[in-house]
């Protein structure tokens, strides 16, 4: 035994000094081409197929998407099996991320066959030696081994699962945004988009919203449905978006609803201001830069520009004076080159929910809200452009009691009777609900913030009916005024007969 570790350890010093001769004297090129030929006739004998996946291909300054997908999902399919792992914060990545270390191997199986993933790197070879500013990195790639037997299975399914798995894994994992765009005079000539954006973190869930078991299931059943149905919308030759109409008073959860949308489904949240919004042109650049599983969102869309009114013949004099005004007026005006009007016009907010321009991309809400939905053209909202309407209206008892579990962490109580027949006399919005709920100090118990709510409905009550009164005095009042008004004229009436027919006597 001595004498044949002898014998090994002797050949394998010769052939590490051989070695070293060869890549002293030996030309690079020549190295090379043997390594070349070695490598062809090895792989009529080698059973195994090989395939890297580079963390950069082609520009240098983007990372691969297939590295990233099969990174994630390794990450979260191999790294209970991976002895070496790194901690690292992955860009908009909400939580810690681990991933295998270099050179590290894990095992996967799919469909019965075995595949083995290394994740290795390299220098190319002087560069390491460049005197260069930019050093030039190690490029890490991974290498996916299997027997070639599987090659249609590795090649056709397994690759398509794991690039499709770890996009979802990324999806998951991502941190979230709220977007919002600025005035185009405002953008710097280095900025490379039109949306600046913060974390998204609003704590909304729909468990936590005021609104009735029903409804809420509505919703969520319809939300759920839209975000699974892909290949439905490529089938019925319909861009994968789907519109929402808000509606109802103010503090009724509009602003909430997107919210518990956003967090039910994972999207991010572009907020969109439309007096900011140069012209349609600027507005077809916004929604292309937007991404996929995402809520466009215009809130008071009523409010941000005079939409319904394009529509109408403007008749006003002085906006025919405005009209006519010569061009040599319109050139002694001065220009506020920043804070000009939108030229937004109601074609163009059209185009952008569902025209041509709407379906580059796919995954998005499309959501408005108005407090006023009669106000708002009937173009805009149809079916179509506008596919859900849901009105949030003044807050019921069953909202009532989600607010109490929230906010008192209360289910039932006695109390409850009464807060429900004063519910059922009295219309206060779920905003107001929940301010009257709010524990203000310290001292106030579930039953003080419950008889503080009581009391507030026996004055909201109160003031209603004392107002109702006033209305229904108004009324008469301008009814006695009527008939005074209408006595009169019988009068003048009266006295005009009269006159008429002295007339006639003296003639």
């Amino acid at each position: 035994m001595t004498q044949m570790w002898a014998t090994m350890g002797s050949t394998i010093a010769s052939f590490m000094f051989v070695w070293a001769i060869i890549r002293q004297y030996c030309p690079y090129e020549l190295r090379r081409f043997f390594e070349k030929y070695s490598h062809r006739i090895m792989g009529y004998f080698y059973p195994y197929i090989k395939i890297s996946i580079h963390e950069f291909a082609g520009d240098r300054l983007k990372r691969s998407e297939a590295y990233s997908a099969v990174e994630a999902y390794l990450s979260n399919n191999t790294s209970k099996s991976a002895k070496r792992l790194k901690a690292e914060m992955v860009k908009d990545s909400s939580n810690l991320v681990l991933s295998m270390d270099e050179y590290e191997r894990v095992t996967d199986d799919f469909q019965g066959a075995k595949v083995w993933w290394v994740l290795s790197k390299s220098v190319s070879p002087g560069r390491s030696m460049s005197m260069s500013y930019y050093p030039e990195q190690e490029k890490r790639f991974y290498k996916l081994t299997f027997h070639k037997k599987y090659r249609d299975l590795i090649t056709e399914s397994y690759l398509d699962h794991v690039v499709r798995e770890g996009k979802e894994i990324r999806v998951r994992n991502r941190q979230r945004k709220l977007y919002t765009n600025s005035p185009g005079y405002k953008w710097p000539s280095y900025k490379q988009t039109m949306w600046s954006h913060i974390v998204f973190e609003h704590p909304a869930t729909f468990e936590t919203m005021a609104l009735e078991p029903e409804k809420k299931r509505e919703i969520i059943e319809d939300l759920v449905t839209f975000s699974k149905s892909k290949d439905f919308y490529a089938r019925i030759g319909k861009a994968w978006k789907r519109g929402y109409l808000l509606y109802g008073p103010p503090g009724t959860g509009k602003s909430t609803m997107i919210a518990a949308m956003a967090n039910l489904l994972g999207y991010d949240v572009y907020d969109l201001e439309l007096t900011a919004v140069k012209d349609n042109t600027e507005l077809r650049k916004l929604l292309i830069e937007t991404t996929s599983k995402s809520i466009i969102v215009i809130e008071d869309i009523d409010c941000s520009l005079d939409l319904t009114g394009q529509r109408k013949k403007k008749a006003d004099k002085s906006s025919l004076e405005d009209e006519t005004k010569s061009s040599k007026e319109r050139i002694k005006e001065p220009k506020d080159e920043g804070q000009g009007s939108s030229k937004v016009t109601l074609s163009g907010l059209l185009n952008f929910i569902d025209g041509l321009w709407s379906a580059c991309g796919g995954e998005r809400l499309v959501v408005f809200t108005t407090n006023y939905v009669e106000k708002l053209d009937p173009a805009l909202i149809r079916r179509g452009r506008m596919d859900k309407h849901i009105e949030l209206s003044f807050c019921s008892f069953d909202g009532f009691k989600v607010l109490a579990k929230n906010y008192l962490k209360l289910e039932t109580h006695q109390m409850f009777d009464t807060i429900q027949r004063l519910m059922g006399e009295v219309k206060m919005t779920p905003a107001d609900v929940a301010e009257n709920l709010m524990p203000k100090s310290p001292q106030d118990d579930p039953e003080r913030c419950l008889s503080n709510f009581i009391q507030a409905l026996e004055e909201a009550k109160e003031e209603a009916a004392k107002k109702t009164a006033e209305e229904i005095k108004e009324i008469g009042a301008a009814k006695e005024d009527d008939d005074d008004v209408q006595t009169q004229e019988n009068k003048d009436v009266e006295v005009q007969s009269d006159l008429v027919g002295n007339a006639n006597v003296s003639l």
